[in-house]
């Protein structure tokens, strides 16, 4: 038995950011790495085999959270990087004055690390429907430990 201690530095109970998946399988409309950054494929390429015998896939694909665009190449029988992409509803609770926002959990609690969206439409929804007294919905979208409200749904209610 050695007398090193183990510590680990983890708490999401081992589960992986990304999934492997053959470049060839990934579809437009899908979810690639690109440069270390979760993508949504727009535009997906093929040549054909040349002289050295693989077919490459062409991507080209918008960051899901800044909005830019990523371009890869890689061998249609290579294995790419595939993120884990959550998609969760939250109802809108508060509005603080330094731009954080409060929201209503599923199980009761609230969570209160997320900033207002960088989209000021989206942020001019949220803020007019919260001060109108309407229930306002938010879509949290997350991936490779990042989280932005992606999406606004106004549900009714009101004075």
């Amino acid at each position: 038995m050695s007398d090193e201690e183990h510590h680990f530095e983890s708490s999401d109970a081992g589960a992986s950011k990304t999934y492997p998946q053959q470049a060839g399988n990934i579809r437009k409309g899908g979810h690639i790495v690109i440069k270390g950054r979760p993508c949504k494929v727009v535009e997906v390429s093929t040549s054909k085999t040349g002289k050295h015998g693989h077919a490459k896939c062409h991507f080209v694909a918008i960051d899901i959270f800044t909005a830019k665009k990523l371009e890869d190449i890689v061998p249609s029988s290579h294995n790419c990087d595939v993120p884990h992409v959550n998609r969760i509803d939250y109802q809108l609770i508060d509005i603080s004055e330094n731009g954080f926002v409060s929201l209503l959990t599923d199980s009761g609690g609230t969570k209160d690390d997320l900033k207002l969206p960088t989209d000021d439409n989206l942020s001019a929804l949220m803020k007019s429907g919260f001060e109108e007294g309407k229930d306002v919905v938010v879509s949290v979208m997350s991936s490779m430990g990042e989280e932005q409200i992606c999406a606004v749904k106004e549900v009714g209610g009101g004075k």
